[in-house]
């Protein structure tokens, strides 16, 4: 098999990193950037202070910073006005997962018009964008290297998958820092988001030798900080090797694929409005239990990565580990079912034929190591809800 691979151009990354962004942008020869950022960023003051080191490098950006969690059609109206009218050469995203994937929606529609339903998948983007500069603040998305959106149509509330070299970032400038301030539910909701990343990846139909050894790299590290900076958020240590781990994870999951996980979590991320990484962590050990016994090799090298399984442990046993690795991470984290998080069991079983069928529809599950039918979905979503 020959692999397809797509990476940013340029990555700094390292503690201070956000301070060289106008540096990297002037050596890309850009100037007039769109800063794309969420309410929380400017309240912080750190939208400001990032607009401001980029006028302190004679840049002239503008921000933009309207850009709401799950990003939906209907968000991105406002974002491609403000870029029109600043007349922007490149867009800049900063912030989690919704602000970066939102700036990659803005870039391309900025080029080539039309909706972000023509552009979803299976359809493979290959067409021009405007150059796009990741800037991550949290340690999950990993959207910072993925060639990957996510964009909800706020028409049919389809959570789509837009995906080609089209929404890869240029550059990418990673620096812990930013991460210092995340509270203990965002860090354990992207946390286990990029485990779900690095899992997939490696137990994904399309793995190749290039992103396994990312995934597992990211599995470990991991496996051995995620508790760590859930536990301390000022555990600088454990927060960098989060932060990495993240874009390790988000750069094997772009060359290989996710799977059932966040082909299911999508759908409950656009109908009931879970953050997209606690989703995933609702679906994870279940769904992992569901596909195990297909790639029980692959889910055995994981179990050995994140350290619940020995070198001696036969490949089922390790695998076994696994699931109940997942479980007790789960439950240390304190990651609520959808029962408990408040969502009424009515409204989440009358959605689940519609959810199967937009999981099934993004082609995620296709990628699974078990490919599931519409009725092995739904008896999923229902044995997750309690």
């Amino acid at each position: 098999m020959v692999a397809s691979l797509s990476l940013p151009r340029i990555m700094r990354v390292g503690r201070g990193a956000a301070a060289e962004l106008g540096e990297v942008m002037a050596g890309l020869g850009l100037s007039r950037p769109l800063l794309v950022t969420d309410a929380f960023l400017v309240g912080t003051g750190a939208a400001e202070r990032l607009t401001a080191s980029l006028t302190g490098a004679g840049l002239d950006p503008r921000l933009f910073s309207d850009t709401v969690p799950d990003p939906t059609t209907d968000s991105l109206t406002a974002g491609l006005k403000a870029l029109h009218e600043h007349r922007a050469d490149s867009v800049i995203g900063f912030g989690g997962g919704s602000p970066m994937d939102s700036a990659k929606a803005l870039a391309l529609l900025a080029v080539q018009g039309g909706h972000m339903r023509d552009f979803k998948a299976p359809r493979v983007n290959h067409g021009p964008a405007l150059p796009v500069i990741a800037v991550p603040t949290t340690a999950g998305s990993g959207s910072e290297a993925t060639q990957v959106t996510v964009i909800t149509d706020s028409d049919t509330d389809e959570k789509m998958l837009c995906l080609g070299p089209s929404f890869q970032p240029l550059a990418a400038v990673i620096d812990v820092e930013l991460t210092l301030s995340m509270p203990p539910r965002l860090t354990a909701d992207t946390g286990i988001d990029a485990l779900t990343h690095a899992v997939e990846a490696y137990v994904s139909r399309k793995a190749n030798p290039f992103t396994d050894g990312l995934a597992l790299t990211a599995i470990g590290a991991i496996g051995r900080h995620l508790r760590r900076a859930y536990a301390d958020g000022s555990d600088a240590v454990a927060r960098e090797a989060m932060m990495v781990a993240a874009t390790q994870a988000g750069l094997a999951f772009s060359n290989s694929s996710v799977a059932l996980v966040h082909g299911m979590s999508r759908p409950i991320g656009a109908h009931f409005h879970v953050a997209h990484g606690l989703s995933n962590a609702m679906l994870f050990p279940t769904v992992t239990a569901f596909s195990v016994h297909a790639a029980r090799d692959r889910y055995a090298d994981c179990a050995r990565a994140l350290d619940v399984a020995t070198a001696s442990d036969p490949d089922d046993l390790a695998a076994d580990k696994l699931v109940d690795a997942l479980r007790e991470l789960c439950r240390d984290l304190q990651v609520p079912t959808p029962h408990s998080y408040g969502i009424d069991r009515d409204a989440w079983t009358g959605l689940i034929p519609l959810m199967a069928e937009q999981a099934l529809a993004s082609g995620s599950p296709a990628n699974n190591p078990v490919v599931p039918t519409d009725g092995q979905i739904r008896e999923l979503y229902a044995r997750i809800y309690a």
